[in-house]
């Protein structure tokens, strides 16, 4: 059993320690919060993205780092999650990427602006947090069953940045809408030119959304999408 003296010394001691040992670990958080928090990537684009975000509220929708409100998707990793060129169409007009569905606010945000937030959403989506936002548990439970989406014809810039953020082929791409691998095989090149072109004067309601593109790039898609179910 311990004396007076012993306990003290050791209670003294003990306290000691663990206030070293504390802020050691309080330097070496400081130490590394430049690295952790993408601090070196700050620039006059991403803080005034950030002032977009905060003059419109957006927080009172989304989260963001997990802080926010829950009636919007998370946005920390959304550049990773949906790419620039996505972006750019949907915060361009939110209503024509999800027609009579999305309730996002037009807000009617200049070219640069919509820069400014892609820049600012990039610079959230590169800060270390340790694995959040951690990925859906069951994304892949509920991912369709698909062919290996191998072809010949080259994969669409479009295609890979814009459809792959709803659809999939080869496993590979969003869930939203239904696998692609095989639609050559249930739509004829007319068919499938005239839906890409307006989903709505096909069916009025759809979610699928009109994208804005040239012919050269609907051919492109057109192609692509044929020659899948060619080589299955």
């Amino acid at each position: 059993m311990l004396s007076k003296s012993q306990a003290r010394a050791f209670f003294l001691g003990g306290t000691g320690v663990f206030s070293l040992a504390f802020l050691a670990l309080t330097y070496d958080s400081h130490r590394q919060v430049p690295h952790l928090t993408n601090e070196g990537n700050l620039t006059p684009q991403v803080i005034a993205g950030k002032e977009i975000w905060e003059d419109n509220n957006c927080m009172g929708c989304h989260t963001l780092f997990g802080e926010g409100a829950y009636y919007a998707p998370e946005l920390t990793k959304v550049v990773e999650r949906r790419g620039k060129d996505w972006m750019r169409l949907f915060l361009k007009d939110p209503q024509a990427m999800y027609p009579g569905e999305r309730k996002m606010v037009q807000y009617d945000f200049t070219d640069e602006e919509i820069e400014e937030i892609i820049a600012f959403f990039e610079w959230c989506g590169k800060v270390d947090l340790n694995g959040f936002p951690a990925d859906p548990p069951l994304g892949r439970v509920a991912a369709p069953v698909v062919t290996t989406g191998k072809t010949d014809v080259p994969k669409p810039q479009m295609f890979s940045t814009i459809c792959a953020a709803c659809h999939s082929v080869g496993g590979e791409g969003g869930n939203v809408g239904p696998a692609l691998d095989l639609v050559g095989a249930k739509m004829e090149r007319d068919a499938m030119k005239a839906w890409i072109s307006d989903p709505q004067k096909i069916k009025p309601g759809t979610a699928m959304p009109q994208i804005p593109m040239t012919p050269e790039q609907l051919d492109e898609i057109v192609d692509y999408l044929l020659s899948l179910s060619e080589n299955h």
